[in-house]
C-alpha cells in the first residue's frame, strides 16, 4: 500500500485516517502492517490485543473539535489532572463543552506531596481552584497512578457516578490518563467485541470506543497539548529533570531583596522588594538552583546559560522562546504560591509582601495563587 493509498484508508477499529509517519499521533500504523486488509491503527491494537490504552496527542484546536459533542451526549466526563502542573494541565474551558454531564475530577500525582499533607484541605483546595476556572465537579478524587495509590476510589467514584452511560475521559499530556484508562478497561470492558468509533462533525479525529459489558463505552480521547506548560516546549531528553518521580523536597532561601534564583536555565525568580524573608521551591531535584545577586544576574545568565545553567542545553535554547518578564505583588499576610507551569511553585513565607519577577519562556503560564500547602 502506498502512502496515498494509506492516507485515505481508515483503521477499521476506531475509523480514523492512518498514516506511518509519526507514532505519537492518532492514527499511526506500522509499516508493516500497512498491506493488511483491515488494518488497525496502533492505539487499537494495544487495546484490542493487550488491553491497554497507549497515549496519542493533539493540539488544542483539534481537542475542542473533539469536546464539542460531549454536551449533546448522555456522559460522566472524567477529567485528570497532574498535581504537580494543576493550573497548566487543567481544562478550563471544558464546562461549556460538556453541557449538563457531570464531571469527575482526577488528581494525579499526589505521591509528590509530602506524607503529612493534609489531604483532605487538598481536595477543598482543587474544589477551589477547579471553580476560580469556572469548572464545576461533583466530586474530586486524589490518586497516584506511579504508586497505584487511590485507583479503588477512582473505580468506585466512576461506578457510582456512571449509572450505565459512557465514560469520556479527557485530559493534558503526561497527566496519567493512559494508566486510568487501562485500569478501567481491566475492570469493566469485555474486550472480545469489536472497537466501535464515534465521529464528531467538522473534525478528522476519532475517540477510540472501548466497549464496556453493559453495552456502554469508555471514550479514549487524545491528550491535549498546551503550550503553556514547560513540558511541551523543551527538549524530550531534559523532561526526566524537569518531571518529578520521588516527593518534592522543598528548599527554603532566606533571601533578601535584589537577590536571584534561577532554576537551570529555564527560568529565573527575582526578589525585587520588600523585608528579608524566606521563599521555599517545590521542583524536582534533578533541576538544579543557582543563587545570585540580582545585579549580577543578566552577566551570569549569558555566561553561563546552557552550561552551568541548563537544562537546556547552548544548542537547544536556540529553539526555545525568548524569556519574558513577569511582575508579581504578593500581599502582606498572605500565603502564595508563585506558580510556573511544569517547573513547579515557589511558596511565598513573609507577611510583610514583596514584589517579585518571574522570567520564562514566552508564553509559559506563571501566576499567583493560593498555596496548596
Amino acid at each position: 500500500m502506498t502512502q496515498e493509498q494509506l492516507q485515505a484508508s481508515r483503521c477499521a477499529g476506531c475509523g480514523i485516517p492512518l498514516h506511518s509517519e509519526d507514532p505519537k499521533k492518532p492514527g499511526f500504523v506500522p509499516a508493516s502492517s500497512l498491506d493488511k486488509e483491515e488494518a488497525i491503527c496502533q492505539r487499537c491494537f494495544r487495546i484490542k490485543h493487550y488491553s491497554e490504552a497507549s497515549s496519542v496527542t493533539v493540539d488544542q484546536d483539534e481537542f475542542l473539535k473533539l469536546l464539542g459533542g460531549i454536551a449533546s451526549t448522555n456522559s460522566l466526563v472524567v477529567h485528570i489532572v497532574d498535581l504537580f502542573d494543576f493550573q497548566g494541565s487543567l481544562i478550563s474551558g471544558l464546562q461549556r463543552f460538556v453541557g449538563n454531564n457531570p464531571v469527575l475530577l482526577v488528581v494525579n500525582k499526589i505521591d509528590l506531596l509530602p506524607p503529612v499533607t493534609n489531604w483532605n484541605r487538598l481536595r477543598n483546595w482543587v474544589q477551589k481552584q477547579a471553580s476560580e476556572e469556572g469548572l464545576k465537579v461533583v466530586d474530586v478524587v486524589l490518586c497516584s497512578a506511579r504508586r497505584n495509590i487511590g485507583f479503588d476510589r477512582v473505580v468506585e467514584a466512576v461506578n457510582s457516578l456512571r449509572q450505565n452511560k459512557d465514560v469520556y475521559v479527557v485530559g493534558a499530556t503526561n497527566v496519567g490518563k493512559s494508566t486510568l484508562i487501562n485500569r478501567l478497561i481491566s475492570d469493566y470492558s469485555d474486550l472480545k467485541r469489536e472497537l466501535t468509533v464515534s465521529r464528531y462533525p467538522g473534525t478528522t479525529l476519532d475517540a477510540v470506543h472501548i466497549p464496556l459489558d453493559d453495552g456502554k463505552s469508555i471514550i479514549d480521547t487524545p491528550g491535549i497539548v498546551y503550550s503553556w506548560r514547560m513540558s511541551e516546549i523543551i527538549p524530550r531528553k531534559d523532561l526526566a529533570a524537569l518531571l518529578p518521580d520521588k516527593p518534592l523536597k522543598p528548599l527554603t532561601y532566606q533571601l533578601n531583596e535584589k537577590q536571584t534564583l534561577f532554576f537551570g536555565g529555564l527560568a529565573r525568580f527575582d526578589f525585587v522588594e520588600g523585608e528579608r524573608q524566606s521563599f521555599t521551591a517545590y521542583l524536582s531535584s534533578g533541576l538544579p538552583v543557582h543563587r545570585t545577586k540580582l545585579e549580577r544576574a543578566d552577566e551570569l545568565y549569558e555566561q553561563h546559560r546552557g552550561v552551568m545553567l541548563s537544562p537546556p542545553s547552548l544548542e537547544d535554547l536556540e529553539s526555545m522562546p525568548a524569556w519574558t518578564r513577569h511582575r508579581l505583588r504578593i500581599p502582606a499576610n498572605s500565603k502564595q504560591d508563585i506558580f510556573i507551569s511544569g517547573i513547579g511553585w515557589i511558596q511565598t513565607n513573609g507577611k510583610t509582601g514583596a514584589t517579585v519577577d518571574v522570567h520564562a519562556p514566552r508564553g509559559i503560564k506563571v501566576m499567583l495563587r493560593e498555596s496548596i500547602l
